[in-house]
């Protein structure tokens, strides 16, 4: 039985929380449902309560845009909110995923159990979670328009929400109704983001500026901010990949076996910059000498074999790594986290497209946390919806988005856009705001070095440097499925959220 069935509850239909809330019928979705539970973890113990809801989007005129699903966990005393105790904003990203991996992976009150790097299995069951942050902060899942239960307007322009600045205008929109309709605009307002979900904070927090919400803290986990990076051919990928392949090889057994794990990645990034960066700047004017050079010491690193190196002339990309690195073994290795390991696919399936989206770290826990979050909502909220959750909805979001960005300062909208700029300008406006930048030495997806280095670039004074603190951790994308990683980081936010 899952704990959260065990927890003392009282139901709660129409909660004093969604006082201000449309009518349910005029957006045509279902009555909120709410019910006050337990927690008791981490050597804690409070009531609470959680709720599902949808949040409208309105435009400045009133229209309804979109319907924005919300999951929130509040913490009671005495039966009441702490109308100053922080909010934190969560979701996930893609774009086109719903916030349930941020939720049930790992930041919500119930965590599904993970097993290493091995594939769970039934029975699913949801534990109450002692790494939580509702221990810090109220917390509220926000699932982005188009995906999970959040649906556009019949009579909306999908195309003005399927964007970097329309999403980012949506949350906004979003956030500022959840503040007005639980009374909660004296609480600090912390933004959460994984994954996409940190190019939509760096946006968000420079716009919920402009609109004069002031943000206390913002945590970015597995970020991208440059997108130049993923343009083909771009050698700040192959830069970025490196330490990452690196951390694998170790993982693996083909490199750094007497070498401390951080060591070992240190010692990746020190070279990548320092030898790696200025050959691949060079091109073939490094000569074939140097450049057999350098490829026998990437070799050490990453555990290729230097004449496959060298022939890539430095530049090993994803696919190739993550069928070579272990396929004396019949494997291949994971792309949101490269430690998580499958069988090699057939010969005859070789679609680049369909082996880049196959992933043993997706498949190992994506459907055991949308399993727990289902019956979460059914068995212990009793919310029903009839639509169909769509926790990845890719294709309907992702393959349509708009890339184009207003670049602050600069008067022009881009193409492959840098938000980083974003979080320069707002941290420069607001000297307050504090921002965490947390990172997977496994994470191939979004890779740490890169975080690191659009931050560099940003050339920040020193005391707003003061407000930025970098966290790296021995897991993947999905920081979570690590449980050692998932102690380090509730330490880490503790500090974090308590740091003035």
């Amino acid at each position: 039985m899952a704990e959260e069935e065990k927890a003392p509850e009282t139901a709660r239909k129409g909660s004093n929380l969604y006082i201000g809330f449309a009518a349910p019928e005029r957006l045509g979705v279902p009555e909120p449902a709410s019910k006050v539970l337990h927690y008791e973890a981490g050597g804690e113990s409070f009531d609470y309560e959680a709720a599902a809801a949808h949040l409208p989007v309105y435009t400045n005129d009133g229209r309804v845009l979109a319907k924005m699903f919300s999951l929130t966990f509040v913490k009671l005393e005495d039966g009441k909110q702490d109308e100053k105790r922080p909010v934190t904003f969560c979701y996930n990203g893609g774009p086109g995923c719903a916030s349930v991996p941020v939720d049930f992976g790992g930041m919500g009150p119930f965590r599904v159990a993970t097993d290493g790097v091995e594939h769970l299995s039934y029975p699913i069951e949801a534990e109450q979670n002692p790494w939580s942050l509702l221990r810090l902060s109220d917390l509220v899942f926000l699932d982005a328009p188009g995906t999970g239960f959040s649906a556009v307007a019949e009579d909306a322009d999908p195309k003005k929400l399927f964007g970097i600045d329309g999403d980012a205008d949506a949350f906004c929109r979003a956030i500022m109704e959840w503040l007005d309709s639980h009374a909660r605009w004296g609480s600090p307002v912390y933004l959460f983001g994984e994954s996409y979900g940190t190019v939509r904070n760096s946006v968000l927090m420079r716009v919920l500026g402009e609109h004069d919400v002031k943000v206390a803290g913002v945590t970015m986990l597995s970020s991208i901010f440059d997108w130049v990076q993923t343009q083909p051919g771009e050698d700040l990928y192959y830069l970025g990949m490196m330490p990452t392949y690196a951390a694998t090889a170790q993982y693996f057994g083909k490199a750094g076996q007497d070498t401390d794990v951080d060591t070992w990645f240190d010692q990746a990034m020190a070279w990548n910059e320092d030898v790696l960066a200025p050959a691949l700047l060079k091109g073939d004017r490094l000569g074939s000498e140097k450049e057999a050079e350098v490829a026998s010491q990437m070799s050490g690193f990453i555990g290729l074999p230097a004449e496959q190196i060298q022939r890539a002339h430095l530049r090993i990309g994803l696919d190739e790594f993550r069928r070579s690195i272990i396929a004396d073994e019949g494997k291949v290795c994971g792309r949101l986290d490269m430690r998580f390991s499958s069988p090699a696919p057939l010969a005859s399936q070789d679609s680049a497209e369909w082996f880049a989206g196959e992933d043993a770290a997706d498949d190992a826990v994506e459907s055991s946390w949308v399993t727990a979050f289902r019956r979460f909502l059914s068995q212990t909220l009793g919310y029903r919806n009839p639509a169909v959750y769509l926790n990845s909805n890719y294709e309907g979001v992702g393959t349509s988005w708009n890339w184009d960005h207003a670049e602050p300062g600069t008067m022009e909208t881009v193409h492959a856009p840098n938000v980083s700029y974003d979080i320069a300008v707002a941290l420069k406006r607001n000297p307050h705001m504090k921002v965490a930048f947390l990172g997977g030495r496994y994470d191939a997806a979004t890779t740490y070095w890169n975080t690191v280095h659009d931050v560099s670039c940003l050339y920040l004074p020193e005391d707003l440097k003061e407000r930025v603190e970098f966290h790296r951790y021995g897991c993947g994308h999905m920081a979570y499925v690590d449980v050692p990683t998932l102690e380090a980081l509730f330490e880490d936010m503790r500090a974090f959220y308590a740091k003035k």
